[in-house]
């Protein structure tokens, strides 16, 4: 019960965040993650992940509250941690949980504007340290992508 009513909480701020925010979408494909976030440019920030390219119970979604370290015209740095869901586990598994914890992770990384003309395209590349739920076993994942992020339009 009280996973639920974490998670729950979790959702919701997740949720209050993407309405009220800019968002931005990447795409790594060597992880095969879809990311959509909220402004990265303030200076907490929320990322959710999408495992594609996957069977249906090993998708999983990766919750990652971000907070900027060093914010620049080109280079913004980020640090923060979070937990990675899979709510399609009971599919495999009628005796799991209703949304499975999968593991926690830290990550750190970098969002590069290469280009002057076009600010919003944006490289990312990010050290991910993995732990399963248990902490029984751990990996150093590491993401590059391409991430782009929506900006208002400027009233005239």
């Amino acid at each position: 019960m009280k996973r639920i009513f974490l998670l729950t909480f979790v959702f919701f701020i997740a949720a209050k965040g993407l309405i009220f925010a800019q968002a931005s979408v990447g795409y790594y494909p060597w992880s095969s993650l879809l990311s959509i976030s909220t402004n990265s440019k303030k200076a907490v920030w929320l990322d959710t992940r999408f495992q594609t390219n996957s069977l249906f119970s090993s998708l999983s979604v990766d919750i990652l509250p971000m907070v900027n370290l060093k914010r620049g015209e080109v280079v913004q740095w980020y640090i923060g941690g979070g937990l990675r869901l899979n709510p399609l586990y009971r599919i495999a598994d009628a005796n799991a949980d209703i949304i499975t914890i999968d593991g926690y992770s830290l990550n750190v990384g970098v969002r590069i504007a290469p280009i002057p003309q076009n600010r919003n395209i944006q490289l990312a590349l990010e050290l991910n340290p993995y732990v399963k739920n248990e902490f029984a076993s751990g990996v150093l994942k590491s993401h590059f992508g391409l991430v782009y992020l929506f900006s208002k339009k400027k009233k005239e």
